[in-house]
């Protein structure tokens, strides 16, 4: 049996990286130390950011991408402002370069589905970037649940104020991540979206309670903000035959099953895996680039999870009677 490694091994990729920000520094420290792969460089308008990448992976820099793709790249991936993707996108999926894209794939779903359809037509390899699908806890979470009846799933994911944010609140920051969650623990379509959104302290909105029914009836919730001073990253879900916690920061994994008629019950802790999930994630493109297989995280769905975010955003919220409606405050 192949392992990931060794399907990165079979030929050398020459990969860049467009976006010189914490996530794609990170992108270009990893992909530096995988075998099989030249780093060509990375590419950032800003001197700042390119002498930081300089200084921490030792690769080239460029300040644009035309830079970049004149270098000669087999493959990017796409670390830039996510106001930035789709332009990005098209010119590297225009010019046949296998393309990994961050999450959000893009602004809006109009420019999601305008990538994907790019490189349907260039017949080249589109991967988004949901990076919490590689985290060794969640996949122990998908494992004990496979084949299970799942009931409900809560996510609640929380934090202080981030130092470096853009013009995008909680919603498309971080329940995006979760968003994606529901839809591949369950295997089924969001279909009801109710969002309680409010602004806090933040032009956007900065605290999200979301719930959500899937087409296959499971009843979902993810709680999200700003304004917790500490991390906090947790997943329950409740099946017929077991309840699964997992702690997405420790990588803990615990399953409650064997339920009584007396309330008792058995209780274990799954094993769990210790791969760094952005080295994960870059394995995965790498070999869906090699295979010419189907990448882990398609364009269709990074396209559906941010349909249903952005849904959360623009849903008008319900009003009680004798209640203030507040403003809404989507991202732009």
């Amino acid at each position: 049996m192949t392992s990931p490694s060794d399907s990165v091994t079979k030929s050398p990729l020459r990969v860049g990286v467009i976006g010189a920000g914490v996530m794609g520094t990170n992108h270009g420290r990893v992909l530096a130390g995988l075998p099989g792969v030249t780093l060509v460089g990375i590419v950032d308008p800003l001197d700042e950011h390119r002498n930081r990448a300089v200084e921490l992976i030792g690769c080239k820099t460029f300040a644009t991408v035309d830079e970049l793709l004149l270098a000669g790249v087999d493959a990017v991936t796409i670390a830039a402002p996510t106001h930035l993707h789709h332009e990005i996108a098209l010119t590297c999926l225009g010019r046949g370069i296998h393309s990994l894209v961050e999450k959000p794939i893009a602004s809006t779903v109009a420019e999601g589905r305008e990538i994907v359809a790019a490189a349907r037509k260039a017949g080249v390899t589109l991967m988004v970037g949901h990076v919490e699908r590689f985290n060794p806890a969640v996949a122990a979470i998908k494992q004990a649940i496979r084949n299970e009846d799942i009931l409900s799933i809560g996510i609640t994911r929380v934090g202080p104020f981030p130092p470096r944010m853009s013009n995008v609140g909680v919603v498309i920051d971080l329940a995006v991540h979760d968003i994606d969650l529901i839809r591949w623990f369950t295997d089924s379509e969001i279909t009801e979206v109710q969002p309680q959104l409010s602004s806090a302290i933040a032009e956007r909105e900065d605290i999200a309670l979301l719930q959500f029914r899937t087409a296959s009836g499971v009843l979902a919730h993810i709680n999200t903000n700003w304004l917790t001073p500490f991390k906090a990253r947790t997943v329950t879900v409740a099946t017929r035959g077991k309840y699964v916690m997992g702690d997405l920061l420790t990588r803990q994994v615990t399953e409650c099953f064997g339920f009584k008629a007396d309330g008792s019950y058995s209780m274990r802790h799954l094993p769990v895996g210790h791969d760094e999930p952005l080295r994960a994630e870059l394995i995965a493109f790498l070999n869906a680039v090699r295979s010419n297989g189907v990448p882990a995280v398609t364009g269709e769905e990074g396209v559906a999870s941010l349909e249903i975010a952005i849904q959360c955003l623009e849903q008008p919220p319900k009003v009680a009677a004798g209640g203030r409606k507040e403003p809404l405050r989507a991202a732009g």
